[in-house]
């Protein structure tokens, strides 16, 4: 027997390959595992929140959680569309809709979308609550994913690179899947990060002047046993991905309208429905919204008229 067999004995090198393999699976097998994904998810926090979706203080199928973690922030609106899944995805595939969903929002001047190959852009006109004409608005630049869609499950994704007052990282997230009845279980997300001077920025104006401005999560009572609700940047982020849920609601409550009646219809529609929260969602008086929104309306048509689609 010549030394290379002395080392080698057959049946412990047997051995030893068998331990080896034992291990290596033992130890990877979840990297191999399918993933669980998005539809998953949302599937089953349907399942675990169908008695709060029921019953909670917003008196209709809705659920508004947040979270600071870092620099990050994030917001997670849950709620029950009564319309069918293929009508929701119908709509919400279109990017040219979500400019005109998104512009509801009082901070929203103006939309515009425009087609690249393989993408779309979305422009966010940025301004105040009141009128602004879009050359006096900050513009963020959305680009749009529809990063899955299926039988039974959309995902939609809206990012920005760089958005107002110095923060980062916007993305806006829309996940839908459908429901017994002809409904459709929706998701809307929305976080960004920010930085040290950010926050030390936003901590001044909410001690000041945005003193008044709550979200919607309950972070206890007050000494009359009435809730207090979250303020700074996680109340700021709820009350905004509450009113995109609204908007995305009120294009849906509107599509049976005579096409000339829609947009109308929309703002009404809108208001109507955020002002049911007038503690964190009131800002203008009705007529001075609709005023406001018809003006950027016009302005949101010629802007899109002036850089057509990208597509011609």
């Amino acid at each position: 027997m010549n030394q290379m067999q002395k080392i080698i004995n057959p049946p412990k090198l047997l051995l030893f390959m068998v331990v080896v393999q034992i291990l290596f699976f033992t130890n990877y097998a979840p990297a191999v595992e399918k993933p669980r994904q998005g539809e998953d998810i949302l599937r089953d926090t349907y399942h675990g929140n169908m008695a709060k979706l029921e019953t909670n203080s917003f008196g209709l199928p809705l659920i508004v959680e947040s979270f600071e973690r870092d620099n990050r922030v994030h917001v997670d609106v849950y709620g029950i569309f009564d319309y069918p899944y293929r009508s929701v995805v119908g709509v919400l595939k279109v990017p040219a809709n979500w400019c005109d969903i998104v512009s509801l929002h009082p901070n929203v001047k103006a939309c515009t979308y425009r087609g690249l190959p393989g993408a779309w852009l979305l422009t966010f006109y940025i301004g105040r609550n009141v009128y602004q004409p879009p050359e006096n608005t900050r513009q963020v630049i959305y680009l749009y994913r529809n990063v899955d869609q299926k039988q039974a499950y959309l995902d939609i994704i809206l990012s920005a690179d760089a958005g107002p007052f110095g923060t980062k990282d916007h993305r806006m997230r829309f996940e839908a899947i459908p429901l017994d009845g002809g409904r459709t279980f929706v998701h809307v997300s929305y976080e960004y990060s920010d930085s040290a001077a950010i926050r030390l920025a936003v901590k001044v104006y909410f001690a000041t002047l945005g003193w008044s401005k709550v979200g919607f999560t309950v972070t206890g009572t007050d000494g009359n046993g009435k809730p207090v609700y979250i303020d700074g940047p996680r109340g700021a982020l709820e009350r905004n991905a509450v009113r995109y849920y609204f908007a995305i609601q009120s294009f849906m409550n509107t599509l049976s309208y005579p096409e000339k009646n829609r947009f109308s219809g929309r703002i009404s529609n809108w208001y109507d429905l955020t002002t049911r929260y007038r503690k964190q969602l009131f800002d203008l008086e009705k007529n001075d919204y609709i005023t406001f929104k018809t003006k950027e309306r016009t302005n949101q048509v010629l802007l899109q008229l002036s850089i057509g689609t990208g597509l011609q």
